[in-house]
């Protein structure tokens, strides 16, 4: 009868174990998945992300910048309001009318949106660039970075290209160089006309790039428009 009321005992005993231990299995699971979506840093000057436009295009040509699109709120630079700290998430998760929300900055809790515009005041047609310049990197978070520019109502998503293939990630136009995630000429600009851009910065939890690697990960931007695209290497020898 001792012996049986032993054997119960250390049953009951080994179940409590058992179960204790389920329970903290389950709990460093939780907290390792918490770990593994843990927050970006995204940091950039200042903490803004700021757009800039050429001296030269704005004197000579008579183009400005504008948060409301009218011309008293004209100015060369422009800085939105950022967010220190971003999950990653799918583009999926992003507004349908993003591009409607406003003018200024209209961030969510895991993604910046800013939407501006430029226009041109001046009595002639001119042609001008518009990129994205990558000015610092930790921890490689730029693998996974997604840019999307809408301009006008045209949505182009801008990523790094894969590691593997070397080919733009599904969806994407891949950056344009290492240090330039964004590089574009609009054409054909006239006089009176207006340009609305949206610029949208997420983390992709769906690139296959997003890794615990990131975790910690910081990245620095800004936005340049100028009447012609000056190449750094070329600039510099």
């Amino acid at each position: 009868m001792k012996n049986e009321v032993e054997v119960k005992a250390q049953k009951i005993y080994r179940r409590e174990v058992f179960k204790k231990a389920v329970k903290l299995l389950f709990l460093f699971l939780l907290i390792l998945t918490s770990v593994i979506y843990l927050v970006l840093y995204i940091v950039y000057e200042g903490g803004r992300f700021t757009v800039t436009l050429d001296k030269n295009l704005s004197n000579r040509k008579n183009i400005y910048l504008s948060e409301s699109g009218r011309k008293s709120g004209k100015t060369r630079e422009l800085a939105a309001e950022t967010i220190n700290y971003m999950d990653n998430i799918s583009i999926k998760w992003l507004p349908e009318g993003i591009d409607n929300e406003g003018t200024g900055t209209h961030n969510g809790d895991n993604y910046i949106a800013y939407t501006f515009y430029v226009i041109n005041s001046g009595k002639e047609t001119v042609h001008y660039w518009y990129e994205i310049d990558i000015d610092d990197t930790i921890l490689n978070v730029d693998e996974a970075i997604r840019i999307m520019i809408i301009r006008n109502g045209e949505k182009t998503v801008y990523a790094k290209k894969s590691r593997v293939t070397g080919e733009a990630e599904a969806g994407t136009k891949k950056f344009a160089s290492k240090s330039i995630a964004v590089l574009e000429q609009r054409k054909k600009f006239k006089p009176n006309a207006k340009d609305r851009y949206t610029v949208v910065v997420w983390i992709e939890g769906d690139d296959p790039e997003c890794k615990n690697d990131l975790l910690g990960g910081e990245i620095k931007l800004h936005m340049d428009i100028t009447e012609e695209h000056v190449d750094e290497k070329k600039k510099n020898k």
